[in-house]
């Protein structure tokens, strides 16, 4: 019986919100400002509970120690919200594509021996399924987060450096698995 009532209380709130839902949002990725990475999304509303968020991030930095972790990427994502637009829980459905300059990193535990002792060059392109939720901070506040997985096709050069101009090798790879992960600050527009 409490799990009933529960259900109609949630399905209850997502329909008095009203239609007055917002329309257009701008964002930034708490993780990826923690890399130093530059990026910006937009959001639009495109029905009560559709929206298309377009994320973009650079990271244009040579940081030292013969490290890399220059790329670009873009990853636009079509969200169906199960109350409306920019409010609870949502799915996603994303594609993504960026070029990157990595490699040379510390050794952190759980990054492998060949992105310490090397660096990787190329482009990748892909798509997967997310899950997030937004949480309401105040009038035109939220805070997002959002998963997914999915795959990338990976083209690249290996270089024995971040220096090196001597390629060892070319290759492809076809990867599976987390292809996402946010939490965003966000501000309505309108």
């Amino acid at each position: 019986m409490k799990k009933k009532i529960l259900f109609i209380l949630f399905i209850s709130g997502c329909f008095l919100t009203g239609s007055n839902a917002q329309s257009i949002a701008v964002k930034s990725n708490l993780l990826y400002d923690a890399t130093s990475t530059l990026n910006m999304g937009v959001e639009l509303g495109l029905s009560r509970q559709w929206t298309l968020d377009v994320p973009l991030n650079y990271n244009p930095w040579k940081p030292g120690n013969g490290r890399r972790l220059r790329h670009w990427g873009i990853q636009p994502e079509a969200r169906y919200w199960f109350c409306e637009r920019f409010n609870r829980t949502f799915v996603g459905l994303h594609g993504h594509y960026a070029d990157f300059n990595v490699g040379g990193f510390p050794d952190w535990g759980f990054i492998s021996k060949n992105m310490q002792d090397n660096r990787y060059q190329g482009y990748l392109y892909g798509g997967g399924i997310s899950i997030g939720h937004s949480w309401i901070l105040k009038k035109r506040w939220s805070l997002e987060a959002s998963l997914g997985i999915g795959y990338a096709h990976i083209v690249y050069d290996k270089y024995p450096c971040a220096e090196c101009g001597t390629k060892l090798k070319s290759g492809r790879r076809n990867y599976f698995g987390p292809t996402k992960a946010s939490i965003s600050l966000i501000y309505i527009i309108k």
